[in-house]
This record gives structure tokens, C-alpha cells and sequence, in this order.
């Protein structure tokens, strides 16, 4: 066991006064969702934060490095959804499966074991000839694939953390995460010390972690040690070997606190988290949930506008429209959870396929509760499927279980559903999505809620304008 380090160093670190929202405990929350996009258990990159800040005190970093890395390290995955949609395209399947099988594959070489991977997640359901026929076709244009997946993902992180106001250090080290020492990797195929520091402590950490967790400490060391040099730097793969028998670092790794040893591993001052910067790290999360389908490209944000709307309609405090607006950014985070296979289906969903649509809510609330003062708005933003005769879901409340701010969420997400475009239908103009949902008044929606968006300012459009750089990385998912 490692008796150097107190683990973890919380003499080093200075709390905000009670009371006050931790910038790590925002972004520590949140970063459970992107796991799930990645096909990862909810708290993978906590995971890493803990391994990737353990591998910093051996190198020695400086607290300013140790700060922009803690941040990449649980913004690694920021970019995540953006290349969804492309790999659904490119596989034929569900892409949240192949994003977590491929975790364990050396996807940089031809081998029997990358061309089995190919033929489980290509065209599920098709004859072995044709899943065969696509497994080679995919395989011969993997370069140009993995150059264009890889290289908007990687790109996207790093304008996502920008947009949070995290430092250039942070965002080029989530850029430059799936560099390779050897120059194989993306998205610039830099090599060896071209490639920022942080940037290579996270590649190691992120397999380290996916290794530890799902099959043991001692085979991530193997695997580290077998890739270093080509994936991996020899210094940071030998700083790994030495924290194979470090029975601390894999006990709070597999702890069922490990959120909270990452939360007191945060270095120097924890930065609180103005109202402006969660506002700000709502938006950037609204584009990360967004950008995950062409079908949904502008929905949270839709959602968002017309709930300003109707609460402004109703009068409500300037407080209980700000609690509603941020519900309604975040309130199909947990759909991160859900593969395009499943979201673009043009056809009816299956009864399982119905199964796992309808636990998103359960993940929108399951994440956005864990951070303190948001309990009330997590539960907003969860009930956004319920309805007021109690035919919703997840749940089935009713009427007296259901605030206003739900409802008003409620009809919001409702007229921009209706409004937009889906794989089964195109989306209506908006006097026919409202004369729909007047036939769900009072029963199922709040006739108050959809008075004031009918009769309101008109100032809403639900084909306003995206947020400022979502535009950019449209057409990769818009392909599919």
C-alpha cells in the first residue's frame, strides 16, 4: 500500500462556504452521462479522475497542471455524442454497445479478434454473408472512418470545455486524448512529446480504468505495460507498473464512494460554481444531449425557450423561470443512454427497445440529484413524460404530484416533440401541434400551460436558431 500520499489530500484543499455549489460537484454529475454515451458503467470517468490524479503526484505536476488535468479528466468524454450517430451510420447497429466492446480491442492492427468485434456489431440481425461482406468493407476504410469519428469527437470536447469556461490546457488535452505515442492515433496523429502531457496521463487512466473495473487491476498493468510504447509513453506506463500493489488507489477506485474520493482529490482551491458558469455548463450540456441525432439536434434547446415562454406567461419568479430553464436543458441527459440503433429507428419500437427508452428519465434524475440544491430541479426535469391522469412514465404521477414547473416542462417537451422532424414522421407547423395537444387538456396537460404558449408573445419559434457552434458538427451526425 502507497503510505506517502494521504490520501486523499484534503489538507490541500480550501472548500467554498457551506452553502455554495462545488464547480467539481456540477461537472462530477454530469460526467455520468457521457459514461453512458461511451457504453460505460455511471461513474467511469470519476474512475479515471482518481487513477489519472494518483499517476500526476508521481510525476510531480505543478498545481496548475493538476487542476487543468482533474477538469479533462472528468470532461474527457464532452464530445462523445457528437460522432453517435455517424457510427450507427457506419455499423448498422447499436453504437453505444460497439463504443463499449471496442474499449477492449487493440483497434490499431488487424487481428482475429478486431475482425470478431466487426462481426458482432455489424448488421445484428442480417445473414452471416452480408455482416461478413460490410465487416471487410468497414474494416479496409477504418483509417478514414476512425479519422472522421475520433476527430470530431475529439474536436467537440474541446469547444465544449471552452465553452464552460475551463482552461486551453484542459481543452487540448481532451483533444489530444486518443493520440498514440507511436503517431497512430487522432486526431492529429502527433507522437511521443508532441502530444500534451495531459493528454497522454488521460489515455492511460481511461484504459486503466475500463480494464480495473471490469476485469482486474493486475490485467490493466498488463495492458499497459503491452501497449507502452505504441499507445501509451514509456514514462507514464512505468509510473503504472510501480501502482500495481497500491492497494489504496484500486480499494477507492472500486469504492462505492469513489465520487467523493474524486471531489476531495480536487487541487488547491475548489472553484464554486457562479450561477453563470451552471447556466453555462447547462447550455454546453444541452448541445452535448442534442447533438447526439439529427432528429434531436435542437430539441433540449427548443424545450428550453418554450418553457421560458410559458413561465414568463404564468408570471412566475425570476428564480422558479431560471430552475426551469436549466430542468429543461438537462432534461433528456439521460437519453445519452439510449444508441441511435434505437432512437432513429424508423419503425415501432419493440417492447424491450420501449424499455430502455423509457428509463432516460430515470437517468436524468439519478444524475442531476447527486449535486447539492438540485433535487427539486432534477425531479422537474425528469418528469417530463409524465402526464396528469397518470398515464406517464417513468413513474405514473398524477395531477397532485405534479408541480407547475413539471408541467410547464411537460407541455414544452410535448410541442417541440411534435414540432420537430422524427425518423417515422415529419415534424408539424405549430397550429397544428398546438390543436393536438388542445385534445390532452385538462386530462393529460395543463390547460393553463398550454393557454399561455397558445395565446403568449409569439416571440417562440421552435425553428429558432441552435446554439452559437453546435452548427459545426451537424453534418457528421446529420449524415446518418
Amino acid at each position: 500500500m502507497h503510505a506517502g500520499f494521504p490520501w486523499p489530500a484534503t489538507s490541500m484543499l480550501t472548500v467554498p462556504n457551506p452553502g455554495t455549489i462545488r464547480l467539481s460537484e456540477v461537472v462530477s454529475a454530469l460526467s455520468a452521462a457521457l459514461d453512458l454515451t461511451e457504453g460505460q458503467p455511471m461513474g467511469h470517468a470519476i474512475r479515471g479522475c482518481i487513477i489519472g490524479m494518483r499517476i500526476a503526484e508521481e510525476l510531480r505536476l505543478g498545481p496548475q497542471e493538476c487542476c487543468d488535468l482533474y477538469y479533462a479528466l472528468l470532461l474527457k468524454d464532452s464530445g462523445c455524442s457528437t460522432n453517435a450517430a455517424r457510427m450507427h451510420q457506419i455499423l448498422g447497429s447499436d453504437e453505444i454497445k460497439a463504443k463499449r466492446e471496442v474499449k477492449f480491442e487493440d483497434w490499431t492492427k488487424p487481428s482475429l479478434s478486431g475482425l470478431r468485434y466487426l462481426m458482432r456489431n455489424v448488421l445484428p440481425g442480417q445473414s452471416f454473408a452480408r455482416r461478413l461482406v460490410k465487416s471487410v468493407e468497414v474494416g479496409l476504410q477504418q483509417k478514414r472512418n476512425n479519422a472522421e469519428v475520433i476527430g470530431a469527437r475529439c474536436e467537440r470536447g474541446a469547444e465544449i470545455v471552452r465553452q464552460i469556461g475551463m482552461s486551453e490546457a484542459t481543452a487540448q488535452a481532451i483533444r489530444s486524448l486518443d493520440e498514440h505515442w507511436n503517431g497512430a492515433g487522432y486526431p492529429d496523429g502527433r507522437k511521443g512529446n508532441e502530444i500534451p502531457l495531459l493528454a497522454r496521463i488521460i489515455n492511460v487512466s481511461q484504459t486503466l480504468e475500463v480494464f480495473a473495473s471490469q476485469r482486474s487491476p493486475s490485467e490493466a498493468v498488463q495492458v499497459i505495460s503491452q501497449r507502452s510504447g505504441t499507445w501509451f509513453d514509456p514514462e507514464i506506463a512505468r509510473v503504472v507498473r510501480s501502482l500495481k500493489n497500491d492497494d489504496s488507489l484500486w480499494l477507492r477506485v472500486r469504492s462505492k464512494d469513489a465520487r467523493e474520493y474524486a471531489l476531495q482529490m480536487e487541487p488547491g482551491v475548489a472553484i464554486p460554481a457562479s450561477p453563470q458558469r451552471i447556466d453555462d455548463i447547462c447550455q454546453a450540456f444541452a448541445e452535448v444531449i442534442d447533438t447526439k441525432s439529427p432528429y434531436t439536434y435542437n430539441h433540449s434547446v427548443g424545450v428550453a425557450r418554450a418553457t421560458v415562454e410559458i413561465a414568463e406567461g404564468l408570471g412566475l419568479s425570476a428564480h422558479t423561470i431560471t430552475l426551469v430553464r436549466r430542468a429543461a436543458l438537462l432534461h433528456d441527459i439521460g437519453k445519452l443512454s439510449v444508441s441511435n440503433a434505437i432512437l432513429e429507428k424508423p419503425g415501432p419500437l419493440t417492447d424491450e427497445e420501449w424499455k430502455i427508452m423509457k428509463m432516460h428519465p430515470v437517468y436524468t434524475r439519478l444524475i442531476l440529484q447527486t449535486i447539492s440544491g438540485f433535487e427539486h430541479l432534477a425531479f422537474v426535469a425528469s418528469a417530463h413524460h409524465e402526464r396528469l391522469d397518470g398515464t406517464g412514465y417513468p413513474d405514473g404521477i398524477a395531477a397532485d404530484e405534479l408541480p407547475l414547473t413539471a408541467r410547464i416542462i411537460c407541455v414544452a417537451d410535448t410541442y417541440q416533440a411534435i414540432t420537430e422532424k422524427r425518423p417515422y414522421r415529419d415534424g408539424l407547423p405549430r397550429h397544428a401541434a398546438l390543436n393536438i395537444m388542445q385534445k390532452h387538456v385538462p386530462h393529460a396537460l395543463d390547460t393553463d400551460c398550454l393557454d399561455v404558449l397558445r395565446h403568449g408573445k409569439g416571440s417562440y419559434s421552435p425553428y429558432a436558431a441552435p446554439l452559437p457552434g453546435l452548427q459545426k458538427f451537424q453534418a457528421i451526425s446529420q449524415r446518418a
